[in-house]
């Protein structure tokens, strides 16, 4: 059976995979399918660099502002999502271009993997949340030493999904994989002092833009302080500054910190594909690099 071929734009934050992406799709007549936990969120906009309707140049994008914040679209979700935007796109005879940082949520859907279906345990998960993402690791470790060992240790969210796995099967299953995708993967990097200086040229810009009265906004119309520290990054800190915990310039500060070591964790995630082609938008041969690679993909 002929796989269907599809192509996925990675990389770490502040990379430029949107506008590289929308330049592919304008070339080979493609449509993008957003691969970012966040952008799925309605209002998350300045926050998680969303791409505006004007960047688009007329094309569609798939996956962006499809749910209320207040609530939390799992990676099964997603999968589920993107796999009926992949159908009407295929339906268009146009070329889907699955594109985002979110390693977890875009390997999860390319791969084919299978998950568990284990329904939430809200006891289970109002009793997890008052500890710490240590003390979380802790019990994994303890429980699940295989799981421990590939999941994200800071993250909150998915060591509790872990947990409550853990507890309704005994263990995390092995992930079954049946790869129904022929894809090719681009990934954009470019230097650390060059990436650094673009985190922090971004997030300048977005604080212009109005990135603490977006949160304020969200906030007003009945997004916990809580939930938008669940959101990580920008909301975790924007949070803290809207509570006075932490003055604007101690938010700036740790907030540009707090996303150049996301980008490092990126890229530890994305160094385990060894199939995706890395290129680095900084220099001028990229873009035909890329044009290159896809024309020979779609061959």
């Amino acid at each position: 059976m002929v796989k269907q071929k599809i192509l996925a734009i990675v990389g770490p934050t502040a990379t430029g995979k949107s506008a590289f992406a929308i330049h592919l799709a304008k070339k080979f007549g493609g449509e993008i399918i957003s691969a970012d936990s966040r952008q799925l969120y309605t209002g998350l906009d300045l926050g998680t660099g969303k791409v505006t309707k004007k960047e688009m140049m007329g094309i569609p994008h798939h996956l962006l502002d499809i749910s209320n914040p207040k609530k939390v679209v799992t990676v099964s979700d997603y999968v589920t999502l993107a796999t009926k935007a992949l159908k009407k796109i295929t339906s268009n005879k146009s070329l889907p271009i699955a594109c985002g940082g979110t390693g977890f949520y875009i390997d999860t859907f390319l791969s084919g993997n299978i998950y568990p279906e284990v329904p939430p345990n809200k006891k289970l998960r109002a009793n997890l949340e008052k500890f710490t993402a240590n003390e979380l690791m802790e019990k994994l470790r303890a429980l699940d030493q295989n799981r421990a060992k590939t999941i994200d240790k800071y993250n909150k969210v998915r060591i509790i999904r872990a947990l409550e796995i853990i507890d309704a099967l005994g263990a995390v299953p092995d992930i079954k994989s049946n790869n129904p995708f022929d894809v090719l993967f681009i990934g954009l990097n470019t230097n650390e002092k060059l990436l650094k200086k673009h985190i922090k040229e971004r997030l300048i810009s977005r604080m212009q833009k109005g990135m603490i009265k977006e949160a304020f906004n969200l906030h007003a119309k009945g997004l916990t302080y809580k939930r938008m520290d669940d959101l990580g990054l920008e909301y975790k800190y924007l949070a803290s500054h809207l509570q006075k915990k932490i003055s604007k310039k101690e938010m700036i500060d740790q907030l540009e910190s707090a996303i150049w070591q996301y980008s490092r964790k990126q890229m530890t995630w994305f160094r385990k594909n060894t199939t995706i082609v890395w290129l680095d938008p900084a220099l001028k041969s990229t873009e035909a690099k890329a044009n290159k690679l896809v024309k020979d993909f779609l061959k």
